[in-house]
């Protein structure tokens, strides 16, 4: 059987998806399986054994500035880039119209997706051969297999495994990092997030560092992106200890930097996910996004967000006049380290 996956983007969204590719693979271990994602995101996914054939697309290159000629031309190339295999299934895990037509163009035999009820933008649905209908409230990752489930036929509720490739390379820069530790057990910080809403002060992460190192006799170690050197430097600003660490790891050698974690505290964003499939601790800091939804399956891992607010139900947004759903005090992250290590 020829099985085609289509998530796109973004980073976290690839993870949660990660466990559709594992199952699949227990459940058809002669199935080939292959994958559309958008190039910028594709990193995780790059290497991994269980994919014959990633498939790197770059829906950006269709917008800004383009002539039509060339737009028509670069989508004809990437249209021939998903055809080049004939597939039996192709299973849309994004919902929305352009992954829906990814999936309508690569030709697949049967091709599923959620109902409208479970799409994000329900025009999507008139791509697809088979819809499935989810359980209302439930974590993406359960979502994602259920669907999965009914397209292929397995058992949604089986184990969840998140299938990502390392190499030598990727344990060296970990390895690197613990050292700079000087063996003490050490803490993942992450100040970033993909939409200003989800940041919690990175003020504050200074301030938290401190009190790790001070109270806890943890190694901070401060976590940043290429693009994210700011807020590195605010954080850098408001820690008093010379004992931070910060750094810019590759996606691949965070995850294996992230296994070895006493904890992980950060927002609703890639790394966090990626320290989740990495096993790590985790003390996750939510506001606009639901913990339910997006966070660990883990029972012991901890939430940290703010329910005594009436505007968070179905909030989303990406912009605020309020953003007050952040505004957490440093010591009730603190505390939450505290019960996470306890756990």
């Amino acid at each position: 059987m020829n099985i085609l996956i289509v998530r796109l983007s973004a980073i976290g969204d690839i993870i949660h998806s990660l466990p559709v590719l594992a199952a699949i693979k227990r459940h058809l271990p002669e199935a080939r399986v292959s994958w559309v994602a958008e190039q910028r995101s594709a990193e995780i996914l790059r290497g991994n054994p269980l994919i014959d054939d990633l498939i790197e697309i770059d829906t950006r290159s269709f917008k800004g500035g383009r002539t039509i000629e060339n737009i028509l031309i670069e989508m004809s190339r990437q249209a021939r880039l998903i055809r080049r295999s004939k597939y039996d299934i192709a299973i849309d895990l994004q919902g929305l119209i352009k992954s829906a037509v990814v999936a309508q163009v690569s030709a697949a035999k049967k091709r599923w997706g959620f109902d409208k009820k479970g799409l994000r933008e329900p025009a999507g649905r008139i791509f697809y051969t088979d819809t499935v209908k989810t359980e209302p409230k439930s974590h993406v990752i359960r979502k994602n297999l259920a669907l999965a489930a009914a397209a292929i036929g397995f058992d949604a509720s089986s184990a969840v495994e998140f299938p990502i490739a390392t190499n030598d390379e990727h344990r060296a820069e970990a390895d690197d990092l613990i050292a700079r530790a000087d063996g003490r057990p050490f803490v993942i910080l992450n100040p970033a997030g993909g939409w200003v809403t989800k940041l919690w002060r990175a003020a504050d992460f200074g301030k938290l560092a401190d009190m790790l190192a001070n109270e806890l006799a943890l190694m901070p170690i401060v976590v940043t992106g290429p693009n994210e050197s700011d807020l590195a430097a605010v954080v850098r600003a408001n820690s008093r200890s010379k004992r931070v660490i910060f750094a810019e790891p590759s996606l691949k050698g965070f995850y294996k930097l992230a296994k070895k974690a006493t904890v992980y505290v950060g927002g609703d964003t890639g790394p966090t996910h990626l320290a989740i499939a990495a096993g790590a601790p985790i003390v996750g800091i939510f506001g606009p996004t639901e913990w339910w939804r997006n966070g660990s399956l883990i029972r012991d891992d901890v939430c940290v967000e703010r329910n005594d607010i009436d505007c968070r139900i179905d909030c989303h947004r990406r912009t605020c006049s309020k953003w007050i759903c952040m505004d957490i005090p440093v010591e009730t992250v603190f505390n939450a380290v505290k019960k996470r290590m306890q756990a």
